[in-house]
């Protein structure tokens, strides 16, 4: 079976999404996961390109049908977000190879359903990252810093092992970490364009 799913996970602020991104702009056969949220559009975000964006009801609805196998509360946004099956069948059926970026429990789905190949994106040291995550978020109060913090510490220390591989994303080695998980996807047979 060709292999087409792949998870990058990371806490917040790994540059889970740059690694994504990087890959992107370097393979015309890759995609990423567009999953649903209960949460209003942004300005300049897309319906069905950034998120599918849903109402309560509707998130509700594509729940009790089966299309959104897993998701989780964000109790401090008051948001759900979800993968959402649609949206990955069509990807996977127009041949892509399809980059997600879900939680341990999405990981875990996406490995037990699509063979999906999981990896966790690493800070170089926590201390690298907390100085990170202080620089692009200035106005976090220190109760929020530290509430994400906890998250990212248990993450690292509980979740990354779960994960087939993990990558460390240095501060300014971006083109280097993306260039590593290329090279884990085509040793693990994924066929990049």
């Amino acid at each position: 079976m060709t292999r087409q799913v792949v998870v990058i996970a990371g806490p917040s602020g790994s540059g889970k999404n740059a690694v994504i991104g990087e890959i992107l702009k370097n393979h015309t056969n890759c995609a990423r996961l567009v999953t649903a949220t209960t949460r209003a559009a942004r300005a300049g975000e897309k319906d069905g390109v950034d998120y599918h964006f849903f109402t309560q009801e509707k998130f509700d609805e594509e729940l009790a049908k089966g299309n959104i196998p897993e998701h989780r509360f964000v109790s401090a946004l008051n948001t759900y977000y979800g993968t959402y099956l649609p949206a990955l069948e069509k990807a996977l059926s127009a041949g892509k190879i399809v980059f997600a970026q879900v939680d341990i429990i999405g990981a875990k789905l996406l490995k037990e359903r699509y063979n999906a190949l999981t990896i966790f994106i690493m800070p170089e040291s926590i201390e690298q990252f907390k100085a990170r995550l202080r620089s692009r978020n200035p106005e976090w109060a220190d109760k929020e810093f530290n509430a994400r913090m906890r998250i990212t510490e248990d993450e690292m220390r509980l979740h990354s092992p779960q994960y087939d591989y993990r990558v460390v994303n240095a501060d300014g080695k971006l083109q280097e970490t993306a260039a590593e998980v290329m090279e884990i996807l085509q040793k693990e047979g994924y066929n990049l364009k």
